[in-house]
């Protein structure tokens, strides 16, 4: 029997990690092209699209490890079914309750990292890429100068930039304007120049040589004028608000966080209920999981002389519709229509109850298959739209 289980922990493992990376892959790639766009456009550094990405994994995570159990263990019952090794167990005894032992440990393995990933790691990682977003926005990530552009270093100094060379650090085209209160501005021009650091964080030096600066004060009407070799001119960095606490949004809050909101009587009633809601949404869509190889039992398994995918496609369509019933079903208990409790958990009990039926059929009823009538309507689609294409009939024939 060990090694029936060890062939079964296979036959899932490599679809298992193959849909979870591939899924990974694909939304990371998605993302990445449009964060790739927005720190370009808010001049950040390209680094911090690296810390943004590692912080939507978990995100990731938390969507791609449900549907790649899924896969995993349809596709193994699917392999056992289609090349009737499925009937040999069957024949010698095994019930579909003892093949089920191995796709229930992967299942808890994964749910207990899928709660720890949706209750705890994943808030954190959403407080951090919104933090990060900000400080793009603000500058405080250190905002690129961009050529032949106008650069604004907080509201009193404007700086543009002809050449760039060595990767910023040899400038040249130089034109600075800058404002100090009371009437009293400075506009430099120089041919080159470079920034270096202080010993004070929020004060650089920009080096400039060969160039004219041009002094306006209230106690002289008529501008200075002086040309310079060599120029230090200090810049104040601009000072940044912190950015907010965490918890602002539910999504940023633990599932200790939300159990707590939600049982405080002094909370205000919106926020008991968006945090109820939350709560049971994350804690419904967990709890899934503990169906999914019941559904991957009854519908990876074909009809006999069958091939058909139908049952793999109809699972996917399942699980992304109980999601979006979860989606809603949250919304309209944060509004407080309805118990969040009740608006989570009756569609989980739906739900549970047909997967629960259609695992019945396949394990208990003789010649059972749940959807044996989707399945000859779909096989008589199929005959269809191949009979109306000419090479494929004539081929066939």
């Amino acid at each position: 029997m060990k090694s029936i289980d060890r062939y079964m922990a296979r036959l899932i493992a490599i679809p298992l990690i193959s849909t979870l990376l591939i899924t990974a892959m694909l939304l990371v790639l998605d993302r990445m092209l449009r964060l790739f766009e927005f720190v370009a456009t808010e001049g950040g550094p390209v680094s911090v699209v690296w810390r943004m990405l590692a912080n939507l994994l978990p995100e990731y995570l938390g969507l791609g490890i449900p549907i790649g159990l899924l896969l995993g263990v349809l596709l193994a019952f699917r392999r056992l079914a289609t090349s009737s090794e499925l009937d040999v167990m069957r024949a010698v005894g095994m019930g579909y309750g003892r093949l089920l032992r191995v796709p229930y440990m992967y299942t808890v393995a994964l749910a207990a990292l899928t709660l720890v990933i949706v209750g705890f790691v994943q808030p954190y990682a959403r407080y951090n890429y919104e933090e990060l977003r900000y400080e793009l926005r603000s500058g405080a990530l250190g905002a690129s100068i961009k050529v032949g552009e106008f650069t604004q270093f907080g509201d009193q100094m404007t700086l543009r930039i002809e050449d760039s060379q060595n990767e910023g650090r040899d400038l040249s085209g130089i034109f600075v304007h800058a404002t100090r209160g009371d009437g009293e501005w400075l506009a430099v021009t120089a041919e080159t120049g470079t920034f270096l650091r202080t010993d004070d964080p929020d004060v650089i030096i920009f080096r400039l040589t060969n160039g004219t600066l041009a002094h306006h004060s209230s106690q002289s009407p008529v501008p200075r004028v002086l040309t310079f070799t060599a120029h230090d001119l200090p810049i104040n960095l601009p000072q940044f608000e912190n950015f907010r606490q965490r918890g602002d949004d539910n999504l940023e809050r633990t599932l200790p966080e939300l159990a707590q909101i939600g049982g405080d009587p002094a909370a205000n009633d919106e926020l008991r209920a968006t945090s109820r809601a939350q709560l049971h949404f994350r804690l419904a869509e967990v709890a899934m999981m503990f169906l999914l190889p019941l559904l991957a039992a009854a519908l990876g398994i074909p009809p006999k002389r069958s091939t058909s995918a139908l049952g793999v496609f109809l699972s996917v369509v399942i699980v992304v519709t109980f999601h979006k019933v979860c989606e809603y079903g949250e919304s309209v208990g944060s509004l407080g229509l309805i118990n969040p409790a009740l608006a989570l958990w009756v569609p989980f009990a739906l739900f549970g109850a047909l997967i629960v039926w259609m695992y019945y059929t396949v394990a208990y009823v003789p010649g059972g298959q749940p959807i044996g009538a989707l399945e000859r309507v779909f096989a008589k689609g199929v005959k269809a739209i191949v009979s109306r294409i000419p090479g494929l009939s004539r081929k066939k024939a």
